[in-house]
């Protein structure tokens, strides 16, 4: 089973109401926010390094990551771009 699909599958067996696959190319900033529900990250390619208010978490092909509820947060895309499942508890949250 590809990759994807996988994590496809298996976030909605978790009740995630919007799932979706997302791209971004190298060097992507998001600027600080916070999530009102649970997200969840399943990364199939690439890297990002998350900033929570100075402590560094990366993420690399093959991490998945439930980002904490609330907790603000900015984030950089890698030098090869990343490629991500997402799962969101409440549509458009991410």
């Amino acid at each position: 089973m590809e990759l994807l699909e996988k994590y496809l599958e298996t976030f909605k067996k978790e009740g995630f109401s919007s799932v979706y696959a997302w791209e971004d190319p190298a060097g992507t900033t998001y600027p600080e926010h916070a999530h009102k529900g649970k997200v969840s990250l399943a990364v199939t390619a690439g890297s990002i390094t998350f900033d929570f208010e100075g402590a560094k978490k990366g993420l690399v092909a093959g991490d998945r990551f439930d980002v904490p509820v609330g907790a603000l947060h900015t984030a950089v895309v890698g030098p090869d771009g990343w490629a991500v499942m997402v799962g969101e508890e409440i549509e458009g949250d991410s």
